[in-house]
C-alpha cells in the first residue's frame, strides 16, 4: 500500500461521510489521512500501515465521543406533547370513559378526553388539567 491507495481510501470515506451525515466513517478519514502522512514521510509494511490506520481510526472515535454525547444531550426540544401537559381546560362533552365519550377545548383546539380516573365522569363546563398527552387523546384530571 502506498500514499495513493490511503489519498483514495481518505476521499472514499469523506464521500462516505457526507452521504450519510451520521458520522459513520469520518474517523476512517481521519486515520486514513494519518497513515497516508506516515507513508509519506517513512516507508512502513502493509501490516504497519493497517495497525496505524486502525489506532489512529479508534483513537479519533475515543477522543471524539464524549464531545459527540454532550452535544445529543444538549440538542433536546420539547414537544407539543411535553408542552401541554399541566394547561387548562374546559370540557365541551362529558368526559366518560364507560360510554367512550370526551371532548375538551385547549387553546382553541378541541380534543378527545379521558379521565384520570377511569370510574370519573366530568360532566361539560368542568374545567380540568392536563395530566397526560396520548396521541390526538388527552387525559385530564377535573381541577380541584
Amino acid at each position: 500500500m502506498n500514499v495513493l491507495f490511503w489519498a483514495i481510501a481518505v476521499i472514499a470515506f469523506v464521500i462516505a461521510e457526507i452521504a450519510t451525515v451520521q458520522l459513520v466513517s469520518i474517523w476512517f478519514a481521519a486515520g486514513s489521512f494519518i497513515t497516508m502522512i506516515a507513508c509519506y514521510f517513512y516507508d512502513l509494511s502493509t501490516m504497519e500501515q493497517l495497525g496505524l490506520f486502525i489506532v489512529s481510526s479508534v483513537l479519533f472515535l475515543l477522543v471524539s465521543l464524549p464531545f459527540i454525547k454532550r452535544r445529543k444531550q444538549q440538542v433536546k426540544v420539547a414537544t407539543n406533547a411535553e408542552l401541554d401537559v399541566g394547561k387548562h381546560a374546559t370540557v365541551i362533552e362529558d368526559i366518560d370513559a364507560d360510554k367512550g365519550t370526551g371532548r375538551v377545548a385547549l387553546n382553541g383546539v378541541n380534543w378527545s378526553a379521558v379521565p384520570e380516573n377511569e370510574n370519573e365522569i366530568i360532566p361539560a363546563g368542568t374545567i380540568v388539567i392536563v395530566k397526560k398527552v396520548m396521541g390526538a387523546k388527552l387525559m385530564v384530571a377535573p381541577e380541584n
